[in-house]
């Protein structure tokens, strides 16, 4: 690609992540996004398939439509984040917003798109693009399996941009990248009472209290120091005014796991905590668990392949360490052999602040990348 056709993709790239960045759509809402998405792809005469049980995103496919087939994945949903970001292209709806870079990734994989098509009587094989929905709620990945769209998948690769990297930078890892992430809700009821006379009562809100302040022990004495953990309690809601004992108080958190048998192990860790403290304080104490995805665990072979090729295309790449944020891109590598990568974006903001804003200059950089990723990955399928 010569400078004057560089830079021509570059300008519409910028433009493509800007519309998308004005217009965010929350998971599962995704149906502009997905109108969009399509009719720039078939703007360039890319195969869309045909998945009626996608809701939302979209699946591509170039090349031969055969065999050895390889995948590239990116998110398309935003999150109910009210934007901050003193940008022209803000986002155009109230509590809404690109705030973790979907629409960077999208935009970077639509980039992709358009270099591979282009030489796509040059690659031996299939490239499946995937512009999968409901990253953030955990659950589109497991949709995008479940529509039929990734059969004959041999090799997936992932990204996110990293605002902790310069742009020029890329970071993976062999083993866990990110960490396995569950929701919990605990449920107090005590007694109410008057605030001046509080034995007439049990206290729920000394029983929370006391729970919040048990659960930091499970990472510090209930697992191995070797073992990450985190214990994170987000809300706490209870009672209504200032001199009433209220009768329930509700808890809610996070915990991040990059060990599948240790994850496995912290609901009932947290049932025993609560259920004792909740005893010796006379309230009930009710646990409810939402399991998430797993950790993202990477190919080893696929990651170095991966870090090589982002070498290849002018990054400097560096090994990162695992992140105790969650992806849900776990679901596939659960099925399918491959890696993921974080891609410097530069930003002064990190995710999932609402005045988050990525560097441009990355866009165009990634898109080569993941192209490049692409036709070295369908090349050594075949040569094995």
């Amino acid at each position: 690609m010569n400078g004057e056709a560089a830079k021509s993709l570059e300008n519409r790239l910028v433009g493509i992540r800007r519309e998308l960045h004005q217009e965010p759509e929350l998971s599962n809402e995704e149906f502009e996004t997905t109108r969009k998405i399509k009719r720039w792809l078939q703007e360039a005469d890319i195969e869309v398939l045909d998945l009626p049980d996608l809701k939302t995103g979209v699946i591509a496919q170039i090349g031969t439509g055969k065999e050895p087939i390889m995948a590239l994945r990116a998110d398309i949903d935003a999150l109910p984040i009210e934007e901050e970001a003193d940008v022209p292209f803000r986002s155009k709806f109230a509590g809404k917003m690109h705030a973790c870079g979907h629409d960077f990734h999208t935009t970077v994989a639509l980039g992709a798109a358009y270099l591979l098509k282009e030489k796509e009587h040059e690659l031996q094989g299939t490239v499946r693009i995937v512009f999968q929905p409901a990253e953030e709620t955990g659950h589109g990945a497991r949709d995008v399996m479940n529509s039929g769209g990734l059969e004959g998948v041999s090799v997936i690769f992932g990204l996110h941009n990293a605002p902790e990297l310069e742009v020029g930078e890329l970071g993976s890892c062999e083993g866990a990248i990110t960490a396995g992430v569950d929701r919990f809700e605990i449920l107090i009821r005590g007694i109410g009472a008057h605030a001046a006379t509080p034995e007439k009562g049990t206290d729920a809100i000394v029983a929370a209290s006391q729970i919040v302040m048990a659960l930091q022990t499970i990472s510090s004495r209930r697992v191995s120091a070797l073992d990450a953990v985190v214990v994170s309690v987000t809300r706490i809601s209870g009672g209504n005014t200032w001199n009433v004992l209220p009768g329930t108080v509700e808890l809610e958190g996070t915990v991040r796991t990059l060990d599948v048998e240790v994850q496995q192990r912290i609901p009932e860790t947290i049932r025993q905590i609560i259920e004792g403290i909740g005893a010796s304080a006379g309230v009930s104490a009710e646990l409810k668990w939402y399991p998430g995805p797993l950790a993202t665990i990477n190919d080893a072979y696929w990651a170095r392949f991966a870090l090589d090729t982002a070498k290849e295309s002018g990054f400097i790449t560096k090994v990162v360490g695992p992140s105790m944020g969650g992806e849900d891109f776990s679901y596939y590598l659960q099925q399918i052999p491959g890696a993921f990568v974080n891609v410097g974006s530069g930003s002064p903001y990190a995710l999932h602040h609402p005045k988050f804003e990525p560097d441009e200059a990355a866009l165009l950089p990634a898109a080569k990348f993941y192209e490049r990723l692409a036709v070295r990955c369908l090349n050594e399928l075949n040569a094995r």
